[in-house]
């Protein structure tokens, strides 16, 4: 099955700024989760259109690059097989297989573009 994009994040330097930025020009909600200043955002309803995003500390997902874009994450039926396309294709691993558990397996790759892109096979048993 081909992938679908299934998660963004947004890295912010001030993560109650942006927030409150949100909050304000979208209309999200957020709600806490995780380590210290990381909150899932809920993009609608639960009858509408949407999207599972995270707002976060910034990070550099390619080193010495601070991620200023958002982050996309493709679900995908199997995430070690995509790792391995990701290298034949000319791409290179940033974040080899990572389990959250009751998530899912999760890379983070960066495409012949420079582009950091995630892949994740979801799996509610993960451990």
């Amino acid at each position: 099955m081909p992938a679908h994009l299934a998660h963004f994040a947004l890295n912010a330097d001030d993560v109650p700024a942006a927030r409150t930025f949100y909050e304000q020009v979208f209309g999200w909600t957020f709600t806490a989760w995780g380590p210290p200043d990381f909150y899932h955002i809920h993009t609608g309803t639960e009858e509408g259109p949407r999207v599972q995003g995270a707002l976060q500390q910034r990070r550099e997902l390619i080193d010495g690059r601070p991620t200023l874009t958002p982050e996309c994450t493709f679900a995908v039926d199997d995430v070690d097989a995509t790792a391995r396309a990701v290298v034949a294709g000319g791409g290179r691993i940033l974040m080899e297989r990572f389990t959250i558990s009751g998530v899912g397996h999760l890379i983070f790759f960066e495409d012949p573009a420079g582009n950091a892109i995630g892949a994740m096979q979801y799996d509610p048993a993960a451990e």
